[in-house]
């Protein structure tokens, strides 16, 4: 994650967001002098999934937005709704001010770890790209990461998708998502880095994007060999408030279509 000089637990701290934000040098998250950045993937990279997935008249939580240009893409290619949130106030005024003609797009500062200013099943789907890895790089981690995650099972309504878009595999990050009170089912997409991409294909970027079967008890196939080392993990999980005897979903997919 990120550029510079610094400790990985940083990433979990709201001090470092603050002064990484208010310095001209790094144009915020990553540097680049930019003045935006995107973690991981952009909108581009990610939009098959998230149009498969996500009707563009659902209401979108957007986890530690920072500067990313991936909520204006959204609105760009028509989504309505979608609220940005991020423990730094200095990035959540300047996001403010450059989509301060957006009415689409709503910007908030607020810790993950405590959204009570939001109702119960407030969010058709739940946005965290980095997010939840920046909560892990956190002096209290795993348990900051813990009461992020069940604020985001709060939130979402049954039905709704969590999408996760990490570095972690499912032994580490579906062992978190399994610690909260929420039935999960969760579909697994594989997606080179941007940088990968780019080493392998001659400068010409191409999203290669790769669905993945977990097991019955959610973990990579044994003989599954990762086909990319620089690779991003992609969790679509949708949320179900009923649960049958055998622990499966009853609603979640309903009005989300999952093939691209």
């Amino acid at each position: 994650m990120g550029g510079g000089n610094c400790n990985p637990k940083d990433f979990g701290a709201a001090a470092y967001w603050e002064a990484r934000y208010s310095s001209p040098s790094t144009g915020g998250k990553g540097g680049g002098g930019g003045g935006f950045f995107d973690w991981y993937q952009s909108y581009s990279a990610l939009r098959p999934l998230l149009r498969a997935c996500v009707p563009t008249s659902s209401r979108v939580l957007m986890l530690g937005c920072g500067n990313s240009l991936l909520s204006e893409d959204m609105v760009k290619d028509g989504y309505q709704n979608i609220v940005n949130i991020d423990i730094s106030s200095v990035v959540i005024e300047q996001m403010k001010e450059k989509h301060m003609d957006i009415p689409r797009l709503t910007y908030m500062q607020l810790d993950v770890r405590d959204m009570s200013f939001f109702g119960d099943g407030s969010f058709d789907c739940i946005i965290d790209k980095g997010t939840l890895d920046a909560m892990m790089c956190g002096d209290d981690a795993p348990h900051g990461a813990y009461k992020m995650l069940a604020e985001v099972a709060r939130l979402m309504r049954p039905g709704g998708i969590y999408m996760l878009i990490t570095y972690g595999a499912p032994k580490e990050r579906l062992t978190l998502l399994n610690q909260v009170q929420c039935c999960w089912e969760v579909e697994l997409y594989i997606m080179p880095t941007p940088e990968y991409q780019l080493k392998w294909s001659n400068g010409a970027a191409h999203a290669m994007m790769e669905k993945v079967a977990l097991t019955v008890d959610r973990q990579l196939p044994p003989d599954y060999v990762l086909k990319n080392p620089e690779s991003h993990f992609i969790y679509v999980c949708y949320k179900s408030d009923i649960v049958t005897e055998d622990n499966s979903m009853v609603a979640g997919q309903d009005d989300a279509m999952t093939s691209f």
